[in-house]
């Protein structure tokens, strides 16, 4: 499917793009028109957060601007350039879907939104914005508000579990998270002879919508196949995750549509509310209830983080010493960490930017690579820097809203009363009500998959 596209009547040749993109999949000569190689692309969407040339209401007229904006399904409410690198809208399916009374819309959203998100109404750079969120979401129509990061903290019950069992028992090493799309992408066409090193765990995204459409539905005596299920995500690649065709184990389309951040700032612009001046609200519960954990998900070394803090003690059986494992974070491009668990000292890697973990694989490849655990997030500083969030225009902002964005994603979770995925509350329910156990029959059937290493085939394999 085509997630990013490049305007051949917009773009001057600029080669930004070129610069950024993780897999050279763009292509051309300066000065001229570049071309994208779909095939190659992993749709992470930096290309399009980089873009410099437009077309906009100021300098080229409203016919000119108005073309664009209806070619590319665009609300009429949008009066901002349109760049010649852009996402592909599903603004439309998501507005049927809301106005259908036989349908119920149910919305989830990732933690990296609600630190981008205001960015987008004239707030500060980083400002959190979780129950002004909630709330804009409540009041454009959806029939429950979850949240994604629920999810992140199952996630970490599954792709814990699972790493404890692959140490403990001499399974594949390393494990490699499999939370971000575009890199799960990347390894596929580019390494495919390594997929059996990925999580077997989902992303919280597909872990939502699986939960959505069964649990959920079940807790709220509703019917799956009546469930519209809409995400706000930070990440252009989310859209091509959820149309993987082994991405129905509800039975469903277990995502049936994803928006990005910046496509919910339209929607909210669209249905007239003042976002700036709405309440602070609630995630619906249960899946809408989260810890710190699952929260700086959202900033490169998070994952690492959370799933050492629930590792840590589901290996142990005791308190982990110090819940900030600040060995794991920073935006460097690929570092390591030793990370005494008990008697056991776990090796982890995380790498920041997919420009950086060529020379990991081919290491790993070589024989040369003595790790248990490694995170790769596509994006320069994870996904508060995602190619769907709010767009920077000028070169100088992008390190000052990275920098915003991720002390605000440290700060809520200091702020949040639970910080261990392992102690949420809903989470256990979960277990206790559902799942029944991480790894066990019902959460390998919902919330793991393997990956075919052809991702033109996608064939599942369970």
């Amino acid at each position: 499917m085509t997630v990013i596209a490049i305007d051949k009547d917009l773009c001057t040749g600029c080669q930004e793009c070129v610069k950024i993109c993780p897999n050279l999949a763009i292509e051309g000569v300066p000065h001229q028109p570049q071309t994208l190689n779909e095939q190659k692309c992993v749709m992470c969407g930096q290309c399009v957060q980089k873009c410099k040339s437009y077309v906009s209401v100021a300098e080229h007229g409203f016919g000119a601007y108005e073309k664009i904006r209806v070619q590319r399904n665009l609300p009429p409410t949008v009066l901002e350039p349109l760049f010649a690198a852009y996402n592909v809208c599903h603004l439309d399916e998501v507005l049927r879907a809301l106005a259908d009374p036989n349908v119920e819309t149910w919305v989830q959203s990732a933690p990296a939104v609600r630190v981008g998100i205001a960015e987008d109404f004239g707030a500060p750079l980083g400002s959190l914005a979780a129950g002004r969120l909630a709330a804009a979401l409540r009041r454009i129509g959806f029939d429950k508000v979850y949240d994604t990061n629920y999810a992140a903290d199952v996630t970490i019950m599954e792709e814990g579990s699972e790493l404890i069992d692959r140490v403990k028992n001499n399974g594949l090493l390393p494990m490699f998270t499999s939370c971000c799309p575009a890199w799960v992408r990347y390894l596929e066409l580019n390494y495919p002879e390594l997929r059996n090193h990925l999580s077997t765990t989902k992303s919280p995204q597909q872990i939502q919508g699986a939960l959505m459409k069964t649990f959920g539905a079940k807790a709220q005596k509703t019917e799956a196949k009546k469930i519209f299920s809409v995400s706000i995500m930070p990440c252009t690649c989310k859209q091509y995750e959820s149309s993987r065709p082994e991405m129905i184990d509800s039975g469903h389309r277990d995502v049936d549509v994803v928006l990005t951040t910046r496509e919910l700032a339209y929607l909210i612009k669209l249905k007239g509310l003042d976002f700036l001046g709405l309440p602070e609200e609630k995630f619906d519960l249960p899946m809408g209830d989260y810890t710190g954990a699952a929260e700086i998900f959202g900033v490169t070394g998070g994952v690492m983080e959370a799933a050492l803090r629930t590792g840590y003690e589901l290996i142990t059986g005791q308190p982990i010493p110090a819940v900030d494992i600040k060995a794991v974070r920073g935006p460097d491009g690929f570092r390591t960490a030793d990370i005494a668990v008990g008697e056991l000292t776990l090796k982890v890697g995380i790498v920041t930017g997919l420009k950086n973990v060529k020379p990991v694989l081919d290491d790993l490849k070589a024989g040369k690579l003595n790790l248990h655990f490694i995170e790769v997030m596509t994006c320069p500083e994870g996904c508060v820097t995602g190619g769907g969030q709010p767009k920077l225009i000028v070169d100088k902002d992008f390190e000052a809203a990275y920098q915003a964005r991720t002390e605000a994603t440290y700060l809520h979770d200091r702020e949040l009363p639970i910080r261990k995925s392992h102690e949420n509350p809903s989470v256990k329910k979960l277990y206790e009500s559902f799942l029944k156990r991480p790894l066990g029959s019902e959460s390998h059937k919902l919330l793991h998959t393997t990956y075919c290493g052809d991702p033109k085939s996608h064939a599942a394999h369970h």
